[in-house]
């Protein structure tokens, strides 16, 4: 058998370089918090973070952002995350910051920039509205945005979170450990289990009482709106127990409680002084109105947090960039605090006793 040979010449090819297109031109700049206040929540996880970068996105991240979330720089960094100083991701177009800014920070932001955060009560200083004025910075609050299903998905995240974990503030306080007088809950055999009475019908309040069921207590849920109640029922753990404010009644409920919170009812109410001298000397009272627990699970907030921000910046992307998100989606038009150069939100412009314009009139003007 004869082997025939073949020569073969290898010609060398022209490398294809694959150029990374960045994602309508976004550059999020993520920010961490305030080291002097008790903030710590962040918006977006080491891997929500990769999610976007794998999809053109160019994310700069404040260094130790991710600190009180566990996650170090190192590993925002694996996601293709840029570890910047503070004032440099102050100058990206897209500012992130799950608290609003100061007024300090906000004049180091590019003019014409946008910043997305959470409404707090820096936005009802003076200083910041017209630091946001001065720069023409689009600024959006997340938690006031509603989804194309008219959701509010941004703040009741926040609320489930804080309505559970204000159950984990009780369990805590009423154990040896918090200083309590070393009760559980829950009830056992042969024992009643601790009385949980929930003031108000909102997202916070369900996850309160929901919570609160589901470890064993026992669970009232009052409100001053029947028809609320009504709505609320098919949200509610089945032992949660749903009655309407009556004097009679709250006084009754208060007596016996081991557990009160409060948050937001449907109509306006505010618990009356007389009943203080009725609460049991161990009882538990938290406000959900003026503390949010979830600060103690910020990485759980991140998370929860991240699953809809990926959608929504994937989304911004395809409407080529924020300004083409925000003319065309009013659920982002209902969260917009300023926007080129002018105050849209009526009840901080109300508060301080500026102008404002409503936003749609603006866009329809310049269309």
């Amino acid at each position: 058998m004869t082997e025939t040979k073949k020569n073969t010449t290898l010609e060398p090819q022209a490398e294809t370089e694959v150029l990374e297109k960045p994602s309508a031109g976004i550059h999020i700049g993520l920010l961490g918090n305030y080291a002097d206040t008790d903030e710590t929540r962040i918006l977006l996880t080491p891997e929500a973070c990769g999610l976007l970068t794998s999809a053109g996105i160019r994310i700069s991240m404040e260094a130790g952002a991710g600190v009180d979330i566990s996650f170090t720089d190192e590993k925002y960094a694996e996601y293709g995350v840029r570890i910047v100083s503070r004032d440099e991701a102050l100058k990206c177009g897209l500012v992130l910051s799950y608290q609003p800014l100061r007024a300090k920070d906000v004049k180091k932001m590019n003019e014409g920039a946008a910043l997305l955060c959470m409404m707090g009560g820096e936005l009802f200083e003076e200083s910041v509205i017209k630091a946001l004025l001065s720069k023409k910075i689009a600024c959006g609050c997340l938690d006031n945005m509603v989804s194309h299903h008219d959701v509010e998905i941004f703040a009741d995240i926040v609320d489930e979170l804080d309505g559970r974990a204000a159950i984990m503030y009780a369990q805590e306080s009423l154990s040896y450990l918090g200083g309590g007088k070393g009760v559980l809950l829950s009830g056992v055999a042969g024992l009643n289990p601790c009385e949980v009475l929930v003031i108000g019908c909102g997202t916070a309040a369900i996850a309160a009482a929901n919570a609160a069921a589901g470890v064993g207590a026992k669970v009232v849920l009052m409100d001053n709106d029947v028809s609320a109640l009504q709505l609320a029922r098919p949200a509610c753990h089945p032992v949660v127990e749903l009655i309407a404010i009556h004097p009679r009644v709250l006084t009754n409920r208060v007596k016996s409680a081991d557990v009160i919170i409060t948050a937001n009812t449907t109509r306006s109410f505010e618990f009356p002084k007389s009943l203080s001298s009725s609460l049991k000397d161990s009882v538990y009272v938290l406000d959900l109105t003026e503390s949010h627990p979830s600060v103690s699970v910020p990485r759980t907030v991140a998370m929860a947090l991240s699953n809809p921000l990926v959608n929504f910046f994937d989304e911004m992307a395809i409407k080529d960039g924020f300004n083409g998100m925000m003319v065309t989606t009013p659920g982002m038009q209902c969260g917009m605090v300023t926007f080129e150069g002018r105050l849209v939100d009526k009840l901080i412009a109300s508060y301080l006793g500026l102008p404002s314009i409503d936003i749609r009139v603006m866009l329809s003007t310049s269309n």
